[in-house]
């Protein structure tokens, strides 16, 4: 019973989600929503990793070569981005195994995997931001525009209700692969490596291969926000897709909204990308960088007082509490059984 209301519940949710945008069309509105389901799909992907104690600050070069792949083979080759899409996470794929592999195989853990990472993201910002005759550096890309007759082939839709519904669909498919990783033996496997590499090892558990096949994973669907963001965006920058600051902004979210819940990236992204449109509409430029140091100073207070998260720490006290016997009433069972 409790299965299937928790199944019907998340019917009922998202048939409210997809009902939404023809009910309801204020386009500023709806863009908010986009940008937080795309995001959200991001902060699900390094979550992936994250809850497995593999601490990655590599995502926002994921990120990015999922969004500059994307437009440079459709701006440049004329390649549709439902081509250009899948070469650019098979790119963050192969730099992720190329970039995990070494680490995993020579047991780089803890502070010195996250330093590693950290190179990646800025090696990944610099590249983007030299090869400004092709990528547009610090000044941003634009996607060229598609002509009416090509809107679906180039994947550019003007209407926020298409692009809702797209970022939707991205979003759900990340709950799903998010379940999918959390019931499967995987899960065991990456919790026993978390605790214990060398007992992990011992019992059988492949340790580099199962940490190469989440990391895999993780990259792969980093890269597919990447090139949602830019198809819906239709403008980036190596700031606002890749990056250390990106790459913190995952950690920041994921670990406010919950690590270890299936919505907890989520809530996350509703914090995040409320916080920046808050500081945007209410200070304008004088408020340029303030909502990374708000993650920084929220990240601090999270990890001491809330470790779980907020929606990891709410449904922890919504779990009902198994109830502890009173030391007579230990006594009374064992005078009823003796051989106990």
């Amino acid at each position: 019973m409790k299965g299937q209301g928790r199944l019907a519940a998340w019917g009922v949710g998202l048939a409210v989600l997809v009902a939404l945008p023809f009910v309801y069309r204020d386009p500023y509105h709806l863009h908010i929503l986009v940008l937080i389901l795309i995001w959200s799909f991001a902060y699900t992907s390094w979550s992936m990793m994250g809850r497995f104690g593999l601490v990655s600050l590599g995502h926002g070069g994921f990120m990015g070569i999922g969004a500059y792949v994307t437009a440079l083979l459709w701006n440049h080759l004329g390649l549709s981005p439902w081509i250009g899409i899948p070469v650019s996470m098979i790119a963050a794929g192969a730099l992720a195994l190329i970039v995990g592999y070494p680490c995993f195989r020579f047991r780089i853990t803890g502070h010195y995997f996250v330093l590693v990472t950290l190179a990646l993201s800025g090696i990944v910002l610099q590249v983007i931001t030299a090869t400004r005759d092709y990528t547009g550096g610090s000044l941003g890309y634009t996607p060229n525009r598609a002509s009416s007759g090509n809107k679906l082939l180039a994947l550019q839709f003007d209407d926020k209700t298409t692009w809702y519904l797209i970022a939707l669909a991205v979003w759900l498919f990340g709950i799903v692969v998010w379940h999918w990783v959390d019931r499967s033996m995987a899960r065991y496997a990456l919790e026993a490596i978390s605790e214990d590499e060398d007992a992990a090892a011992a019992a059988g558990v492949n340790v580099t291969a199962e940490k190469l096949k989440i990391t895999l994973l993780s990259a792969l669907m980093t890269a597919l926000a990447g090139a949602i963001y830019c198809q819906y965006q239709m403008f980036i920058t190596p700031d606002t897709v890749s990056g250390i600051a990106v790459s913190l902004q995952m950690v920041f979210a994921a670990i406010v909204g919950g690590l270890f819940v299936s919505l907890g990236p989520t809530f996350g992204a509703i914090i995040t990308i409320l916080l920046a449109e808050t500081l945007r509409i209410g200070f304008g430029t004088k408020a340029v960088g303030w909502d990374n140091l708000v993650y920084g100073v929220l990240l601090v207070v999270f990890i001491i007082f809330l470790p779980k998260g907020i929606l990891g720490s709410v449904l922890d006290r919504l779990k009902p509490q198994r109830k502890v016997p009173r030391a007579h009433e230990q006594e009374a069972v064992q005078i009823a059984r003796p051989g106990a």
